[in-house]
């Protein structure tokens, strides 16, 4: 995929409980405001959270699949999370090229995540590397 400056690509994900609990048993992420809703209920989120990781995962699979695209790699990522995700929300990823590398297959991505209500949960931006494909 030929990008430019400007170009931009979305892709949404609908989080679900089996999803916080698979990615808990991928990573060991058993934190108390994941699975006990007593514990959740107490804090500011009032209720269960996902993991900032299936936030992420979201901002992976399009960079893989969507924009660039297959064969793209993360250099370096810098975001910030200002919200929370709760089970059984809509987030869509947002990005959009910001700039170029001259000879290099190396592009700077902006990003922004949100829930299905508007709210941004997620912000920054992230250097890709895309290899080209094989022959």
């Amino acid at each position: 995929m030929t990008l430019v400056v400007g170009q931009q690509a979305t892709r949404s994900l609908t989080i679900t409980k089996d999803h916080v609990e698979t990615f808990a048993a991928m990573t060991g992420d058993y934190n108390p405001l994941h699975f006990d809703e007593a514990f959740a209920a107490g804090t500011k989120f009032g209720r269960l959270v996902a993991q900032g990781g299936l936030t992420t995962g979201i901002l992976h699979a399009l960079v893989a699949m969507d924009m660039p695209g297959p064969g793209t790699v993360f250099l370096s990522q810098n975001w910030k999370f200002t919200a929370p995700v709760f089970i059984g929300d809509t987030v869509t990823a947002a990005a959009e090229v910001l700039s170029l590398h001259e000879s290099k297959p190396v592009c700077q991505l902006g990003f922004t995540v949100s829930r299905q209500d508007g709210e941004v949960v997620l912000e920054g931006e992230a250097w890709c590397y895309t290899f080209p494909p094989p022959g």
